[in-house]
C-alpha cells in the first residue's frame, strides 16, 4: 500500500482526492497547511506528496522548496492556474510534476502511478535505501538521517542495510554473524550485540527513534520493525 500526503488548505479538497485515491490502495494523509504538510514529511515516510499551490501563509512554490531542503519525495502540484510561467515556476521549485484544477480522475492516477515507478525504478539504479528520513547510499556508504551525516563503520552500516531490506524479519545472532561476517569468522554472539548497541547509540544521537524499530528478540536475535509508531 502506497502512502500519499495530500497538502490543501480547503478540507473539501483533501476529502476529494482522499476519495479519489483510496479505492485504488493509497493511504492519504491530510494537511491543512504547509506547515502541518513539512512537519510530518520530516519524520514520516510517504510515496508521493500531492500539493495545491494557492495556500494562504506559505504557498504551495514556498512549501515546495522547503521540502526539497531534505528530501526528495516525488511532488505534483494542483493549481488552477495554467499559465506556462506558473507551470515553469513549479517545476523550478523542485515539483516532478504540474495538473491544472479541475482534473481527471484517471489522468491524476495515471500520473502518479507513472512518477512512483519511474522514482522507484530510479532509486533502484542508485542503490538508497530510505526509511522514515534514514537514507542508506549503498554506492557510497553513506548514512544520513533528515539530510545529516552518521559516521558508521562498513559492518555496522552493512546491518543496517540487512534489517532496512528485510524489515519485520526476525535474524538471529548465528545467521547475522554467517551473513555480514562470512561463514568462517571467527567471532562471537556478543560481538553482534556490540556492533547493535553502536547502531543504537548513533541513530539515537542522530534523533532517530530508533527504539521503536530495532527491537530485540529475546533468546533469538534481533528485527527492525516496520510497523512501531
Amino acid at each position: 500500500m502506497k502512502t500519499v500526503l495530500l497538502i490543501d488548505d480547503e478540507q473539501r479538497m483533501l476529502d476529494l482526492l482522499s476519495l479519489y485515491l483510496s479505492p485504488y490502495g493509497y493511504t492519504c494523509i491530510k494537511k491543512v497547511s504547509g506547515k502541518d504538510g513539512i512537519q510530518f514529511l520530516e519524520k514520516e515516510d510517504v510515496d508521493i506528496v500531492i500539493l495545491d499551490v494557492m495556500i494562504p501563509e506559505m504557498d504551495g512554490w514556498t512549501i515546495c522548496k522547503k521540502i526539497r531542503d531534505f528530501s526528495n519525495v516525488p511532488i505534483i502540484m494542483l493549481t488552477a492556474r495554467s499559465a506556462k510561467e506558473d507551470i515553469v515556476k513549479g517545476l523550478k521549485t523542485g515539483a516532478d510534476d504540474y495538473l491544472s484544477k479541475p482534473f481527471n480522475e484517471q489522468e491524476l492516477l495515471a500520473r502518479i502511478e507513472a512518477l512512483i515507478r519511474r522514482i522507484s525504478r530510479h532509486k533502484n539504479e542508485e542503490g538508497h535505501v530510505t526509511f522514515k528520513g534514514l537514507t542508506l547510499n549503498k554506492s557510497t556508504f553513506e548514512l544520513r538521517y533528515l539530510n545529516e551525516g552518521i559516521t558508521v563503520t562498513p559492518k555496522e552500516f552493512a546491518l543496517l542495510e540487512l534489517f532496512l531490506n528485510y524489515p519485520n524479519k526476525v535474524f538471529s545472532r548465528e545467521h547475522l554473524l554467517t551473513t555480514i561476517w562470512g561463514l568462517r569468522a571467527e567471532t562471537e554472539d556478543r560481538t553482534i550485540d556490540s556492533h547493535i548497541r553502536n547502531i543504537r547509540d548513533k541513530l539515537r544521537h542522530a534523533g532517530f527513534p530508533v527504539d521503536k524499530h530495532m527491537k530485540t528478540v529475546w533468546g533469538v536475535g534481533y528485527k527492525w520493525s516496520s510497523d512501531a509508531y
